[in-house]
């Protein structure tokens, strides 16, 4: 097979940013096409006549400025225009450059979220114990009554958890790398589904973990490749989105979640559960944190139910582990702002609290029918009330082609690769967050754009 082999002739400078430099304007003239694996570093190197390490530093230098990606065990890939874009907490969506973003997943839209958080800042800007919070320092773990609070909202919701289990976080995010920066040491092995939320992917990067991705199918976690694994090196932590798989939307059957437990507990494992990506509680499954309280750290936020920038989480946690997660929550940030605490708690209070996530919880079930009718005839999965679709693409289309031409038409969506554990091939689906247009009329003309393209053929791909 022919590889690409690029002429040096037209780049100054040493020959690794010649490389780099010769990348980039394969990529502009069309010549290496989004998501395409560039040549092995010995072969490119031996056509080249330069050394491996020369053909790696040029690698790197086009990474870093962001043309390719390097996937560890598969290879280095050109990136799409669109892939910097993918995983971008900042971006927001339908913002003044008409694009409608459907990349991030958020909660639809909906006035009575920033009318309760006025009323809520109106209300305690009246408070005098509410304004000395705010200017003091606090506990740690959070205030005694602010967690009983919180913990009252859960049980609202369908979640049995006890005030004293909890440790009050800045958001679902902040929950996950504390675990895992206070429990778990360097280069110690944590495993996830090998698609998972790309959170905690960065999160276990940032704690210098070895990750490790086990393979899915209909029912969630294949507890056969869990155990093989487990076999060979048992990981010191499991994260796991056991309701509503990001992006694909699976839910862990009952009999997997007493398989994983019971793993858990044969080679002592732990367990963190994300439970962010918010159903309603007749739809969710047995928590882990109920079959394995002694082992298991339970994830939740607002972020999903009221606003993801309150930053306000839950942290369930084993007692036994709360004086180290305490000193840990401490060492990072001391404390989560009281201030914002005291708005959540408020908010949850209130009956438009309730109001917001009934319409919620319909709006969702609507927008996954009218999601459902514009992808007839396509592979797609996702959740009745959850707020994402994974669309499969049909074979020889490529999802950072039809995610570049989807952008190009002012549609924002994320291909597979955010979502990629170590060396898990990318497979060619979409997400499209649902939940985040602006209303169903605005997702509705991203839907149109989308069946559009999809019905399309292909860019023809460059031979190599």
């Amino acid at each position: 097979m022919t590889i690409w082999v690029p002429s040096l002739k037209a780049f100054n400078g040493p020959r690794y940013r010649a490389i780099a430099h010769a990348i980039e304007a394969a990529i502009r003239a069309g010549t290496l096409a989004p998501g395409e694996r560039l040549p092995p570093q010995r072969r490119l190197a031996d056509a080249l006549g330069v050394t491996i390490g020369t053909v790696t530093r040029g690698y790197a230098e086009a990474e870093r400025h962001g043309w390719v990606a390097a996937r560890v065990g598969s290879g280095t890939y050109v990136k799409g225009k669109a892939q910097a874009s993918v995983f971008n907490p900042a971006a927001s969506p339908d913002n003044a450059s008409g694009i409608i973003d459907l990349s991030l997943s958020l909660p639809p839209p909906h006035p009575l979220r920033q009318a309760s958080l006025s009323e809520a800042l109106s209300n305690l800007s009246q408070s005098e114990p509410a304004l000395e919070r705010g200017v003091t320092y606090q506990q740690a773990q959070g205030r005694q009554e602010h967690r009983e609070i919180l913990a009252h909202w859960l049980n609202s919701l369908g979640m049995p958890l006890m005030a004293d289990e909890l440790l009050i976080t800045q958001g679902g995010q902040h929950g996950i790398s504390l675990v895992l920066h206070t429990l778990l040491r360097p280069g110690e092995l944590m495993v996830a589904d090998s698609l998972t939320y790309p959170g905690a992917i960065s999160a276990a990067q940032q704690a210098c973990l070895k990750l490790v991705g086990i393979g899915q199918d209909g029912e969630g976690m294949r507890m056969d490749l869990l155990e093989a694994q487990c076999a060979r090196q048992p990981p010191r932590v499991i994260y796991i989105t056991p309701d509503q798989n990001n992006p694909t939307g699976v839910s862990l059957s009952e009999s997997r979640r007493e398989q994983l437990v019971a793993l858990a507990k044969q080679y002592d494992i732990w367990l963190i559960e994300d439970g962010v990506q918010y159903l309603p509680v007749e739809h969710r499954g047995t928590p882990l944190y109920l079959l394995a309280p002694e082992r298991t750290f339970f994830v939740f936020s607002t972020a999903k139910v009221l606003a993801g920038g309150l930053r306000i989480g839950v942290l369930r946690a084993p007692l036994s582990q709360h004086e180290q997660l305490t000193a840990g929550l401490r060492a990072q940030s001391w404390m989560v702002p009281p201030l914002m605490i005291d708005v959540a708690c408020h908010w949850i209070t209130q009956p438009a609290a309730e109001t917001l996530l009934a319409w919620q919880t319909q709006e969702l079930v609507a927008r996954q029918l009218l999601t459902a009718e514009w992808l007839q005839g396509y592979s797609f999965s996702g959740r009745s009330h959850g707020s994402n679709v994974w669309l499969t693409l049909p074979e020889g289309r490529r999802a950072l082609e039809l995610c570049d031409r989807l952008l190009q038409r002012g549609v924002r969506v994320s291909s597979a690769e955010p979502f990629c554990v170590g060396s898990t091939p990318a497979p060619q689906a979409i997400r499209l967050c649902i939940g985040a247009a602006k209303n169903r009329p605005t997702l509705t003309a991203a839907l149109n754009v989308i069946s559009e393209c999809l019905a399309q053929p292909p860019l023809a791909q460059a031979t190599l």
